[in-house]
């Protein structure tokens, strides 16, 4: 099989560029093409010809997207249908890479891939209508939601967790946001799974089981052998531009459906740390 990532140079596209061996991979980051360029896009798909994408490039600045939503919408949507015609056009398969903000938050048990599209952020709107405009495109593509993602080779959580660690004596972290931390190592093993299953359609992906951000931190900062006091605060104390969603755990039966079982989180964790350390 031949594959081609999309957004190779970050932190999911470096994992899935280590983690896939045995078949042909062709790793592009935006110096090699811009996916907003349309024609660009056309270009490199035509010359190599991949049996799959995947999109994993993004505009993944949360905040950053409430302040430039012209760039969001056209990164995250309008990039996306770009791929998507180029590949219904040469003939090649889609695994689209999503996100849990695409959901409001307020429901209070994991999400099914049925569960209603409500995002509450630019960064969310951005993902819910590149999944719509996509499945429009090509029926048949693959949509892979994700959350929480950490990993080496990139800024994530854990990272930034660690860094402040080192230069304060407490931590303060939000308790009332819920979700499941994915190792980028775990997604990018599942994603070439379900490539080689020939998924279609949505499907959630994370690490097994959930926690809060502050929960994280403070497995974060145990698990690497800190004395760093960790304290639990409220979303409305640590005020960002773009909303969050209180809940976002998302269910993997549909993951399950493919016969894909994710490691914990914790262990996950824990693996990250290694890695990172080596």
């Amino acid at each position: 099989m031949k594959a081609m990532i999309f957004g190779a140079t970050g932190l999911l596209g470096k994992a899935l560029v280590r983690e896939w061996t045995g078949d042909e991979v062709i790793g592009l980051g935006s110096d090699a093409v811009d996916i907003r360029d349309a024609g660009g896009v056309r270009e490199v798909v035509q010359k190599s010809l991949p049996e799959w994408i995947v999109l994993a490039a993004a505009y993944t600045d949360v905040d950053g997207c409430e302040a430039h939503a012209d760039v969001a919408f056209s990164v995250n949507r309008d990039g996306a249908v770009n791929v998507a015609q180029a590949a219904k056009h040469w003939g090649a398969k889609l695994l689209f890479l999503s996100s849990d903000y695409v959901f409001d938050g307020k429901k209070t048990s994991p999400y099914e891939v049925s569960d209603v599209r409500n995002p509450q952020s630019v960064y969310g709107r951005s993902k819910a209508e590149a999944e719509i405009r996509l499945l429009e495109v090509l029926p048949e593509a693959c949509i892979a939601r994700t959350s929480w993602l950490f990993g080496t080779g990139g800024k994530c959580f854990p990272d930034t967790i660690l860094k402040l660690a080192a230069s304060r004596p407490a931590l303060d972290v939000v308790s009332d946001q819920r979700g499941c931390p994915t190792y980028s190592v775990d997604l990018a093993r599942a994603i070439i799974s379900l490539c080689r299953a020939g998924a279609r359609g949505i499907v959630h992906v994370t690490n097994s089981g959930n926690c809060s951000w502050f929960e994280f931190a403070q497995e974060i900062v145990k698990d690497a052998g800190l004395a760093v006091e960790v304290r639990p605060v409220s979303s409305a104390q640590m005020a960002r531009p773009a909303p969050r969603p209180a809940y976002s755990v998302l269910s993997a039966t549909s993951l399950q459906r493919y016969g894909i079982e994710m490691p914990e989180w914790k262990d996950a964790l824990r693996r990250y740390l290694k890695e990172r350390a080596s």
